[in-house]
């Protein structure tokens, strides 16, 4: 319904609101009622990636983003698919992993209409290039370093 709204509407926010909270909302339900899966997992790992790609559909026409900002975007983007890559090649499996650096960075990522529309896009892309920089070169590492896949990993600094 997002790509079909004016963006940053108000009809726009609510449908975003209501996407942001059935993301949270899951995820909760599953836990609380032993549902939670592998594959429900990876199923939300991917809407979440799905609902980032239509967010950048739906923004990047709407905001002038500074030259800056795109690079340290191809590189994010770049170490996110570098880090994927070796999870398939180990695990055989997409490793969109859990840690509180991504759980943060996908928190930053629904608040950017918000950010943007407040503090202005140089510095709500300053603070979520930074967040998500440290969550995807973490995840890189993680999947260097680990035997084994494992989704709900919280950090490589927690054992």
């Amino acid at each position: 319904m997002l790509l079909f709204t004016e963006p940053l509407s108000s009809v726009f926010f609510t449908f975003y609101i209501v996407c942001g909270a059935t993301d949270i909302l899951d995820g909760y339900a599953a836990r609380k009622t032993n549902g939670a899966s592998r594959a429900g997992a990876i199923l939300d790992s991917t809407a979440d990636f799905i609902f980032i790609a239509v967010m950048l559909f739906i923004m990047i026409p709407i905001i002038e983003v500074e030259f800056w900002v795109k690079l340290w975007l191809i590189g994010i983007t770049t170490v996110k698919a570098l880090s994927l890559l070796i999870g398939f090649i180990k695990y055989r499996s997409l490793a969109f992993l859990h840690t509180y650096m991504n759980k943060a960075t996908g928190a930053l990522l629904f608040a950017f209409p918000l950010f943007y529309h407040g503090l202005g896009i140089t510095v709500t892309s300053f603070f979520l290039c930074c967040a998500a920089s440290i969550a995807a070169v973490e995840e890189l590492f993680i999947n260097i370093k680990s035997e084994q896949l494992v989704y709900d990993i919280k950090s490589i600094l927690l054992k």
